[in-house]
């Protein structure tokens, strides 16, 4: 690092901050889900050294005043020790339209990720689906990621801006789908396409439809779509099983290469519910809930 660098590095102490945003984690590693410590492990691969070490201090001592996650942008306010906060940018390229759908083609044509996502959860091999479509979750390189603070330490990244990775850490550990956000795919426009897609290949309606009760007459039948297992042999009715003997065992949606793990965090209803209203316990109301949950989980 640069002499002049090293002098805005010290420069001063920063302003203390009432009601800041603090990383949960007080001691040792930040990140507790595979996607948040995914995340850090790629940052810290970039070699950035004592800036991350100071940001992470800063992320502890509630220097964040506020985070914002937005499709391909991540903005935040950082107090250092000028008057005013400084205005922090980290852009990553969101997907396009084109190959999200692609994407969700993929999700949906397998139970086990849209079970898995529908429960607010992301699984491990979320990340192996992803690099397959050609759109890795993480960035491979440091240039992939636009950094931007208005600080005048021109390193990069700053000690606000890496303030700002690690709090980010733990947006994704209270809500995974803050990573797909970041990408390009808000939680409700995903699990909303997705219930679609899954309606779509079962011929069953996205939502619960009004059911008749009046009798169409003899000439008209109501022909159901086959479900579940009449839905894999639907195609076998008739056919003698030797001229279908390579095919009978086929599995009727696509299955992962390897056995998915169903181990979810004991905090996992909170993820799915989301956070209360400020009138509802107070502002860390969401923590001491997600404590406890852990406390008198499994384990």
């Amino acid at each position: 690092m640069s002499e002049r660098s090293d002098r805005f590095a010290d420069y001063g102490r920063p302003r203390k901050v009432d009601g800041g945003l603090k990383a949960r984690s007080t001691r040792g590693a930040i990140g507790r889900s595979w996607w948040s410590r995914r995340f850090l492990e790629v940052l810290e691969s970039f070699a950035l050294g004592t800036r991350l070490t100071r940001g992470r201090s800063y992320a502890r001592a509630g220097q964040v005043l506020r985070l914002d996650v937005t499709p391909g942008r991540v903005t935040a306010q950082v107090q250092g020790s000028r008057p005013r906060p400084y205005e922090v940018s980290i852009a990553l390229a969101a997907f396009p339209e084109a190959l999200w759908s692609r994407i969700e083609d993929e999700l949906a044509g397998q139970a086990f990720f849209s079970a898995r996502l529908l429960a607010g959860d992301l699984p491990d091999e979320l990340e192996e689906l992803f690099a397959a479509a050609g759109a890795p979750l993480f960035p491979a390189a440091v240039d992939e990621l636009t950094q931007r603070c208005n600080c005048p330490d021109f390193a990069v990244p700053c000690k606000h801006l890496a303030a700002t990775f690690y709090l980010l850490a733990e947006a994704f550990d209270a809500d995974p789908f803050e990573l797909l956000h970041w990408r390009g795919r808000s939680r409700a426009d995903l699990l909303d396409r997705l219930r679609a897609r899954r309606a779509e290949a079962t011929g069953a309606p996205a939502s619960p439809a009004p059911v008749s009760i009046v009798d169409p007459g003899p000439s008209a039948v109501d022909v159901l779509p086959p479900a579940g297992a009449s839905r894999a042999l639907a195609g076998l009715a008739g056919t003698p099983v030797t001229d279908a003997v390579d095919r009978f065992w086929t599995a009727p949606v696509p299955l992962p290469d390897r056995p998915p793990r169903l181990a979810t965090g004991p905090d996992l209803l909170l993820r799915q519910l989301g956070p209360p209203a400020p009138a509802i316990g107070g502002p860390g109301l969401l923590e001491r809930l997600r404590r406890a949950y852990r406390a008198f989980g499994p384990g």
